[in-house]
């Protein structure tokens, strides 16, 4: 209505605007299941930085993530091969950017944090451990923060080594 875009416009409203999507982020968080078949748990915390694809904490997706940024790996284990040297990314594992605590309505303040639980993208995962030689030989993941829907993508493609061997690290893992 009228009303709403007025409310929606109006420079007093903005702490009440600000109010309302960090209910909806919580609750849109709560939405998502991780391998546990419990509320999907935030990949980073206060002292990281920032992850997810939504930069929410969260590792799940909106609708122009190809990638589906789902899988939490914990970029500072000293377990296994560094997850962008492997993939042949740049190095973006061991920098630092907006700090997770930092974030108010969209607008970061204060430091930078290194990254540590990052969310990556479920496919670049499968060849993270293909390319390392075997879950024994990756970073530590985060369970509580890994997205059912990797585990689901990951069930419909049973024709797929490397995804059956990604699926496999989950379950292993986090068993």
């Amino acid at each position: 209505t009228v009303d709403n875009i007025k409310f929606l416009t109006d420079m007093n409203a903005f702490p009440h605007i600000v109010a309302i999507l960090c209910i909806g982020l919580s609750s849109f968080a709560d939405a998502y299941l991780n391998v546990f078949g419990e509320d999907l748990q935030s990949c980073s915390s206060p002292g990281m930085a920032l992850t997810g694809y939504t930069r929410t904490g969260y590792c799940v997706d909106a609708d122009d993530d190809r990638g589906s940024h789902h899988i939490c790996i914990n970029m500072k284990s000293t377990s296994g091969g560094n997850f962008c040297s492997v993939t042949g990314q740049s190095d973006w594992c061991s920098s630092s950017m907006p700090c997770d605590e930092g974030t108010v309505s969209g607008e970061v303040q204060g430091e930078d944090c290194q990254v540590q639980n990052w969310c990556v993208c479920q496919w670049a995962f499968a060849s993270y451990i293909e390319k390392a030689g075997g879950c024994e030989m990756i970073q530590d993941i985060v369970c509580e923060a890994i997205n059912m829907e990797a585990v689901t993508a990951y069930q419909k493609q049973t024709d797929d080594a490397k995804i059956q061997s990604a699926l496999m690290c989950i379950v292993d893992s986090c068993d």
